[in-house]
């Protein structure tokens, strides 16, 4: 019986499977605890080898879920069970935020040595949503210094290595909470993604991750500008698990739920897929696609038309004519550094950068100021113009990842400049839905002969969030 396997082992037994409602099934007929699942979330991550977290506290999180268990018995003798769910949807839920995220009482390191750590009093606006819908923080997930590779490796703790071959990396920067989520220590994760920092570990590590459009998310920057970047959205093992994530951190009671479970039962109306495999990195960068991100395209192609949409590659169109903006590759460099010209750190500090990071800072400092203000103009204009791409279709597809996850050390055993583009050539899909300010989500649909996930893209319209998590649902069915 289903209650009886909750009631034995809240961990997942495999990668792949969801734990999140399974876990809320089990608070909901009193199968389990908040406690017993807090406990169980951290003795997963305290044996576990992935690099997940930077920082646990054990005690913190049980007191949190001693108290969660107070509140549910008193609220269990008034008010019917489902109300209290409703109410509060991740009731005793463990999770982890990632550490750029200040957490009040948990330590806020940013993955560098240069600065030094803090304990915020107070939560951020993210972290205060998702802990008043019931979730418990078990402590910090890892990231790469200041979330700017997107690979989770820093001088404070051990890498984040993929559950799905250990001696690759977790992807970033969300790199940590993906990895947890993936190794069953926790059951969803929110992230935040300013260039593809929650699709790329989501696809790296076989999971949902969905990155909502510009000023979508109640909790970030409105601010419609291109250099806001940077946007919340949930990694969860399936579609419908984060949909009750990001429904939670949209503040928008159980819309993509609603979406997802209308979707699974009648299917969606059919949509226009334009696919394309042309990056915006091209032509200054040769991407060059593994076989098997061919073959997860192809996989998702026959998914969707399965579903009844109609699906054409984007060249039928703009026939020999260039899909994506002109000089992106250069112009995204110069926005994604932008803001580290106004770092102030003494040189003691700026020593104890990154190599990366300092190579950033440095870039960033001797870039002409015209040069900057042009580049950042000319992706504004693109932005402003970002349903332009869309032509005759509803929603782009795209591969997400162009070769399988590298090796731990990989990237950061290269000089800075390399390093920077062989990051590009990995994750050639994922920025422009930052610069456009457009939600995309990555969804797993195939799975190599090694064991690894490959997935697609799919990049919506503005607003679209709920109709892409239905799709990546019909699409993993």
């Amino acid at each position: 019986m289903e209650q009886a396997e909750d009631t034995t082992n809240f961990s997942r037994t495999g990668v792949g499977g969801g734990t999140a409602l399974r876990w809320r099934r089990a608070l909901e007929t009193g199968a389990a605890s908040c406690v017993e699942l807090t406990s169980t979330a951290l003795a997963a991550a305290a044996r576990n080898d992935v690099g997940a977290f930077i920082h646990l506290d054990r005690e913190l999180a049980l007191a949190r879920a001693e108290q969660q268990d107070r509140t549910l018995a008193l609220l269990r003798r008034f008010t019917a069970v489902p109300e209290v769910f409703r109410r509060a949807p991740l009731l005793g839920l463990p999770t982890g935020f990632k550490d750029l995220v200040p957490v009040a009482g948990l330590p806020l390191t940013f993955g560098s040595a240069a600065v030094p750590a803090s304990v915020p009093p107070q939560d951020a606006p993210l972290a205060r949503t998702v802990h008043r819908a019931g979730a418990i923080s078990i402590g910090k997930t890892q990231v790469p210094e200041f979330g700017l590779p997107c690979y989770s490796e820093n001088q404070l703790a051990e890498p984040a290595r993929n559950p799905l071959a250990p001696h690759r990396t977790a992807g970033g920067s969300t790199g940590g909470g993906a990895a947890a989520v993936a190794a069953g220590i926790i059951p969803l994760a929110p992230g935040s993604d300013g260039g593809g920092s929650i699709r790329i570990p989501a696809a790296a590590c076989g999971l949902v991750g969905l990155k909502p459009g510009r000023g979508r998310m109640p909790d970030d920057d409105p601010s419609l500008s291109v250099r806001n970047l940077v946007t919340s959205g949930p990694i969860a093992t399936t579609a419908a698990e984060a949909a009750l994530l990001f429904d939670v951190m949209a503040q928008q009671g159980t819309a993509a739920q609603t979406t997802v479970q209308q979707a699974l039962a009648r299917g969606l109306d059919p949509l226009r897929v334009g696919v394309t495999t042309e990056s915006p990195f091209s032509p200054d960068l040769d991407i060059v696609l593994a076989e098997d991100a061919y073959v997860a395209l192809e996989e998702g192609v026959s998914a969707l038309a399965a579903g009844g949409h109609h699906i054409q590659g984007t060249e039928s169109c703009t026939g020999p004519e260039r899909f994506w903006v002109e000089g992106y590759h250069q112009d995204f460099q110069t926005l994604w550094t932008s803001r580290l010209a106004a770092v102030r750190l003494s040189n003691e500090q700026e020593q104890q950068l990154e190599p990366l990071t300092r190579y950033f800072v440095e870039s960033a400092r001797s870039r002409a100021e015209a040069s900057t203000a042009a580049s950042i103009a000319a992706l504004q204009e693109f932005a402003d113009h970002a349903h332009d791409i869309f032509g005759p279709w509803d929603l782009l597809m795209t591969p997400m990842l162009a070769t399988a996850p590298p090796e731990v050390g990989w990237f950061s055993s290269m000089a800075p400049e390399e390093n920077y583009v062989q990051q590009c050539r990995f994750t050639p899909y994922s920025s422009v839905a930052n610069v456009l300010g457009l939600p995309a989500i990555n969804v797993p649909v195939h799975t190599s002969a090694d064991g690894l996930s490959w997935s697609v893209q799919l990049i919506g319209k503005h607003g679209t969030e709920d109709q892409l998590l239905a799709l990546a649902a019909l699409m993993m069915r």
